[in-house]
């Protein structure tokens, strides 16, 4: 073996024990929530690969507590209801920025981007006034308003460049054929949109479910939390016991979902997250 094959044999090695490093990054820590949630209290510290006998208490400990099943609907609600509202503002306004030409429409689409930069915690304290002053404090309707405002600009800035990249042939054809602009976005545009569409949806409904600093800060209820915050809110059986088997068995129950739906819509997300990268 001479010393180029050498050389391209070490490069493929090297690359793959990158990617297994990689991964290993990635996967562990919820192979390690996983483990442990398997664990009864009395092994929590055993430093084991795999449980040497499994136990499903902490999980019947967290399915057993109202407040716990109250807060995976709110999540649910709350998150399809930011995919929505981000879905249907994302595609009317992508129409607008992307097939509508403006002055200024460059900069609107600057200032969206920019919006999306701000950290949360730099604007708590003014949305806070907001929420309160149009009575949605300790209310569902708080979280979908505050989630919308930070995922639609992603939304938007995503499908425009979708939106940009349609023949404008297929617009023509729909013009010459008497259709207004709402029947142009949904008859025609919108089948062709399904990547984009599943890319942001997904990353917006992701946004919301895992979302902590606002579900925190605008509810106070149990019946109006959502998930994040009351997995960080499990109590154990003393006020100096930190109950490491139900939350892990909470984060889980709470991650799997996301997982299934990244397996579902691989194809798409990566499809939609490429759209636009090149012309041809």
């Amino acid at each position: 073996m001479n010393t180029r094959q050498l050389a391209k044999v070490a490069k493929r090695i090297g690359f793959w024990a990158l990617i297994a490093l990689i991964m290993v990054y990635a996967v562990f820590p919820f192979y390690y929530a996983v483990v442990t949630s398997l664990k009864p209290s009395s092994d929590l510290f055993r430093v084991e690969l795999w449980p040497s006998s499994w136990n499903l208490d902490n999980y019947a400990h967290i399915f057993s507590q109202t407040s716990f099943l109250r807060a995976i609907f709110n999540s649910i609600v709350v998150a399809f209801s930011v995919v929505f509202i981000a879905l249907l503002f994302g595609l009317t306004a992508s129409y607008a920025l992307g097939r509508v030409r403006f002055r200024g429409r460059s900069t609107v689409l600057l200032v969206i981007l920019g919006v999306s930069m701000f950290p949360q915690v730099a604007v708590l304290s003014g949305l806070f006034e907001v929420i309160r002053s149009l009575n949605l404090y300790n209310n569902p309707a708080g979280l979908i308003l505050s989630y919308t405002i930070f995922t639609l600009p992603f939304t938007v800035w995503v499908l425009t460049t979708f939106m940009k990249q349609l023949p404008m042939e297929l617009e023509e054809a729909a013009i010459m054929d008497g259709a207004t602009p709402w029947v142009t976005l949904t008859k025609v545009f919108l089948p062709l949109m399904w990547p984009a569409m599943a890319t942001t949806g997904l990353l917006a409904f992701i946004a919301a479910w895992n979302e902590f600093l606002f579900a925190l800060t605008f509810t106070l209820t149990d019946a109006q939390r959502t998930v994040p915050v009351a997995i960080a809110l499990l109590s154990g059986g003393s006020a100096y016991e930190l109950p490491w088997g139900p939350i892990m068995a909470a984060s889980v129950v709470v991650t799997v979902p996301l997982v299934v739906l990244v397996i579902i819509f691989q194809r798409r997300i990566v499809s939609g997250l490429t759209a636009g990268a090149v012309k041809g």
